[in-house]
């Protein structure tokens, strides 16, 4: 029987909308699509989730990626509020799993400083019975480490869970462990799945 669902925050809780973040600071198509290279679409992204640079830190290496627009990079990344927005039905949606008796976690590469300024998209959390935010623990998906933590933190049986997350590569260790996933595309499409894999454990 399922008994926890386990959800990605980003694109599937919340809009994580950077492309529309940074073509909100009223920069041309050519530096916008620059700083998106230089920070979001790097892998330097991931240490920013994973919390182990300081902000500055962090900044100096996106501006080192492309020295000509460091400036730039900077004023986008001073305050990152609005970078991650909710979403309505997210709170709706823990809720009726809660009602009908499942826990609900969340499992997020997020960083500390989204965490901070952004804080009104996180409004679900409370309603949650835990999980793993990356900056707190220094771990990232989609190492097996983070996956391990979830389960050891709150003894969750593996089978027991499933786990929807918009990443694809996200997906197969957490299979490894013996987890239950769906590929978060549509909310219509991840709710249908979710229910499919509901009923059938429930009358299996």
């Amino acid at each position: 029987m399922i008994r926890n669902i386990i959800f990605d925050i980003g694109n599937v809780l919340t809009d994580f909308r950077w492309q529309d973040f940074i073509k909100d600071r009223g920069y041309d198509p050519e530096v916008t699509e620059r700083i998106g290279k230089a920070t979001v679409q790097d892998d330097i992204w991931h240490e920013f989730d994973r919390g182990v640079l300081s902000f500055e830190e962090l900044l100096q290496r996106f501006a080192d990626n492309d020295p000509e627009i460091g400036q730039q990079i900077r004023e986008t990344f001073a305050d990152v509020t609005d970078l991650v927005v909710k979403r309505d039905y997210a709170i709706p949606w823990i809720r009726s799993l809660k009602d009908r008796g499942y826990k609900v976690f969340v499992l997020s590469n997020f960083s500390e400083k989204a965490y901070h300024e952004c804080a009104d998209a996180l409004s679900f959390l409370p309603e949650t019975d835990g999980g793993i935010l990356s900056f707190q623990d220094k771990v990232i998906k989609p190492y097996p480490e983070i996956y391990k933590l979830l389960l050891d933190r709150y003894g969750l049986i593996a089978d027991e869970c499933v786990f929807i997350d918009d990443t694809p590569r996200n997906l197969p260790p957490a299979e490894n462990m013996g987890i239950h996933t769906i590929p978060f595309i549509t909310k219509e499409q991840a709710f249908a799945d979710l229910e499919k894999i509901l009923q059938k454990r429930e009358i299996s």
